[in-house]
């Protein structure tokens, strides 16, 4: 047995659905506004993840417009053992606004894991987070959040489940088999197991923010009714202390805060159980800012060992509900925390496919490697959430550096080429070359989005002579340093000051008080920006993320 340490998946991984066929191990993320959707990521051993693909192309869903923090959400995978085929269900949040939660649900399968899948087929729109059950007997079910819009009903609504027929995803009648095990309300993400005679309702719970949990339930039939675990508490959270919230659709519950707990907002997860009968849940978590309550980072996924009690109950293996920040797993192994770093020189004629785009897809209309560089032409601004040119992977730590070369010449202010921190379509760091106001030379300078604000840094702007720089931004527990050369013989000059990133977080964003702005994750990124002729081309050299944890 190895000792490893969470989270699994550092960086934006949440809602995580985990599933093992064979020797392999398998989990599912959201990715909201970002494609291509769904990562995929695989592991032998429990401790090693990497990304290996992702279920949906760039054809198959349309993300422009999304707002934050809607697109797509809680991916369920499952494996069908008497066809061999794997299934994946989801739901497409279209529409927030009013709490309407417009969602559309869908599923879609594949002989492999990597595909291809098929085109996904309708499910539901009722509501969201939908998961699919394969029963011994050949029948298959269908479970999701029935979302709630009558006044004077209890918020978010009732989990309802319905048997489906596969492959056509033809729906049954739904039932409703309950709207919580526990007094923390809002559940969603249901997802059933069978285990010894029992049908098992796992549920995330508490909302998104520091109250999130996971609960359980069980019943002698699929359709209920359903019996609470006895303790009437989470079997998983960050926050085990007790909490009234029944009714309240969702909320960022910061008076739940755990000063004493490393990892934060644990919940929303899934079952799996090893070849040698051991059993683990995959949930998501957060890491704030040490003495904040922001979290840049996102929802990442983190491994809890489960037991199940002679009563025929499941829980934490110490026995408590704490997620824990190290977890043990079978075997000797040990964890590669340099395997999330990014280091890409454009070589072979690819690019890392750890690459994803904020609202569009990625096509050679924009971005191309030739002569190993990366091209990448420009398009709408930044605050774009139509077409930005934007190559962006996942923050993974909360100290890193990441650097790139870029060859660039603007003939109109409105033409930009840079690297920076991304979070949203009004929530970015952007240092660009860029012509400077006199129009007769170009100069590298920062620009931000606050909250949909745009700031320019004007005043710490550096001319460029042969237009080529290298850039590197120091992150740093939410506090950016930007450097910059123009030979890789020169000495790293720093442009500006220090500046105050925290706000490229969940929390920072766009938020009502009381909510949570976004729960997506922060984003290193490469990028352009042509609101002139949409022809000029930024040309990068190399792009490197190393954590320094």
């Amino acid at each position: 047995m190895s000792v490893i340490k969470n989270p699994i998946i550092p960086g934006m991984a949440p809602d995580p659905s985990i599933l093992r066929v064979g020797e392999d191990y398998y989990i599912a993320t959201s990715t909201f506004h970002w494609k291509p959707a769904i990562q995929i990521f695989h592991s032998r051993d429990l401790a090693n993840w990497k990304l290996l693909t992702y279920a949906l192309d760039d054809e198959e869903v349309d993300l422009q417009g999304t707002n934050t923090p809607a697109g797509i959400w809680a991916p369920h995978l499952s494996y069908d053992k008497q066809t061999g085929k794997y299934w994946l269900a989801f739901c497409h949040i279209q529409n927030m606004a009013g709490r309407e939660f417009n969602a559309e649900s869908y599923i879609m399968s594949a002989d492999q894991i990597t595909g291809p899948w098929t085109k996904p087929a309708y499910l539901t729109s009722i509501g969201f987070d939908p998961s699919l059950f394969h029963d011994e007997d050949g029948k298959h079910y269908a479970a999701v959040l029935e979302w709630e819009t009558r006044e004077g009903y209890q918020a978010p609504g009732h989990i309802v489940i319905a048997e489906v027929d596969l492959p056509s995803g033809r729906v049954h009648e739904w039932h409703r088999v309950t709207t919580g095990f526990t007094t923390r309300g809002c559940v969603e993400a249901p997802q059933i197991y069978r285990h010894d005679g029992y049908y098992y309702l796992l549920l995330a719970s508490g909302g998104t923010g520091y109250a999130h949990g996971v609960e359980i339930g069980r019943s002698k039939e699929i359709f209920g009714p359903y019996e609470p675990d006895p303790t009437g508490e989470p079997i998983i959270t960050s926050s085990p202390h007790h909490l009234f919230s029944l009714g309240d659709p969702d909320a960022g519950h910061f008076e739940m805060y755990n000063p004493h707990s490393k990892l934060q907002k644990s919940g929303h997860g899934s079952l799996v159980e090893t070849p040698d009968g051991r059993w683990y849940m995959a949930h998501l978590t957060s890491r704030p800012l040490p003495g904040q309550k922001l979290n840049p980072l996102g929802r990442e996924t983190a491994l809890q060992e489960m037991r199940w009690t002679q009563e025929g109950w499941l829980e934490l293996a110490d026995g408590s509900n704490l997620a824990k920040e190290t977890v043990t797993v079978p075997g000797t192994v040990k964890q590669d925390r340099q395997a999330f770093d990014v280091e890409d020189h454009f070589a072979a004629d690819h690019y890392d496919h750890r690459f994803m785009t904020p609202y569009h897809g990625q096509s050679s209309d924009w971005v191309t490697v030739q002569d190993g560089h990366l091209l990448i032409s420009g398009r709408n601004s930044l605050f774009s959430q139509v077409a930005p040119s934007i190559m962006g992977t996942r923050a993974t730590s909360l100290h890193y550096d990441l650097q790139t070369k870029v060859t660039f010449h603007p003939d109109h202010y409105s033409e930009t080429a840079g690297v920076g921190l991304y979070y949203d379509a009004n929530n970015w760091f952007y240092v660009r070359l860029v012509q400077a106001d006199n129009e007769r030379e170009t100069v590298l300078r920062v620009l931000q989005a606050k909250q949909g604000q745009r700031v320019d840094d004007y005043l710490d702007e550096v001319p460029v002579p042969d237009e080529s720089v290298e850039v590197r931004l120091r992150y740093d527990e939410g506090q950016v340093v930007v450097a910059y050369r123009f030979t890789s013989q020169d000495e790293w000059q720093q442009l500006g000051g220090r500046y105050d990133l925290a706000y490229l977080s969940d929390e920072g964003v766009n938020g009502e008080p009381g909510e949570i702005g976004g729960f997506t994750g922060l984003f290193n990124f490469i990028g352009a920006v042509d609101a002139y002729q949409h022809q000029s081309v930024g040309k990068f050299a190399y792009y490197s993320v190393h954590n320094r944890d």
